[in-house]
């Protein structure tokens, strides 16, 4: 634990949580992170960059604040996505030592002290990717993107075991900036080198800079730094956030390969040429080949759901999966097309 001049500890963690309407979240994800660091017993402080939030995020801050036994910062700003809200909690920090969470999680109690009894004396500052899984107990909408996880990333989802995320599995494992510990100058290079400019509310806030930072130092992903996520709870709110990840999407992988790059283009008209193709046959007669083409749709939909179930996945997120893939599917490609268009010049990439 280090001292200033004035005696006073000085942090050896800064907590960083970008937040945006996340008022009914905060009072419990700011327990557990308080309870975590209690554990830990280290000298830290929280740093809470509110994002233009129109709920009672600022009420709850205060509330916190009253009885938090560690220093609780809140920057205010206005709306401007969560990447630059991030990249200012980041630069607000004193810590040379970062952690980042996302406002909806539920830190375990031994996280930190997992986090800072494992690290590597050699390497201080080495990123580490927590292990976050969804709240089992949420809504059947929340499990959806359980599947989509146990597609890609099933060998790790089975058995969850250390591992260093470099370029050549980046895509394998499970990764983000919900719960990221990074050196504060690694990461702030890392979203200099990625900076989308004043709007950032339709770039990937994570997947471009975590492969910087993966290119450059391997990632430990530990099952020891684990938290669980409290995902979106309404039909509204999935519909919303299908839509903004078909976008993001394209900004994460438009330009990486060549391949991957037709696979964005195909997959933001497929379904949209397969409405327009059901539409034209029955509108000639040929409503028979309209229900093949119609069955055929349906099998290709079902195909990551037979791979989650292969791969262990939970129950309800496949039945989550089963209801919502229509919905999701439609609304995952229009913010796929958004994309196309909002982030075209990404495709030079490759």
């Amino acid at each position: 634990m280090a001292l200033s001049g004035s005696g006073v500890a000085q942090p050896v963690l800064s907590i960083v949580i970008p937040s945006y309407n996340s008022g009914p979240w905060l009072p419990s994800t700011l327990a557990s992170v308080a309870e975590s660091l209690t554990v830990a017993g280290c000298a830290a402080e929280i740093v809470v960059v509110d994002d233009g939030s129109t709920d009672d995020t600022a009420a709850s801050l205060a509330e916190f604040e009253k009885t938090s036994p560690f220093p609780l910062r809140v920057i205010t700003q206005s709306n401007r996505g969560k990447f630059l809200t991030r990249l200012a909690g980041i630069r607000a920090a004193t810590a040379d030592f970062v952690m980042l969470m996302d406002s909806r999680l539920l830190l375990e109690p031994g996280a930190i002290s997992y986090l800072l009894e494992h690290r590597d004396p050699s390497q201080p500052g080495q990123p580490w990717n927590g292990h976050v899984l969804t709240d089992p107990g949420a809504p059947k909408v929340g499990q959806f993107w359980t599947v989509p996880t146990y597609v890609f990333w099933g060998s790790y989802l089975a058995k969850p075991r250390p591992t260093l995320i470099a370029g050549d599995n980046f895509d394998r494992v499970p990764k983000g900036t919900g719960l990221f510990a990074v050196s504060r100058s690694m990461f702030e290079a890392a979203c200099v080198a990625n900076h989308p400019g004043p709007n950032a509310h339709l770039v990937s806030d994570d997947t471009r800079i975590l492969r910087w930072i993966a290119d450059r130092a391997p990632i430990r992903l530990e099952p020891g730094f684990a938290a669980t996520y409290r995902p979106r709870t309404t039909v509204r709110q999935f519909i919303s956030h299908a839509y903004l990840r078909g976008t993001l999407f394209v900004d994460s992988y438009a330009g990486t390969t060549p391949a991957r790059s037709v696979l964005l283009v195909l997959l933001a008209f497929a379904p949209w040429l397969g409405l327009a193709t059901v539409i034209a046959l029955v509108g000639l007669g040929m409503s028979w080949v309209a229900a093949w083409v119609l069955l055929a749709m349906m099998v290709a939909l079902s195909i990551p759901g037979v791979v989650a179930a292969l791969r262990r996945c939970p129950p309800k997120a496949l039945a989550a999966y089963a209801v919502y893939i229509i919905p999701f599917g439609f609304t995952f490609a229009a913010g796929l097309l958004r994309g196309l268009v909002v982030h075209r010049g990404a495709f030079r990439r490759s």
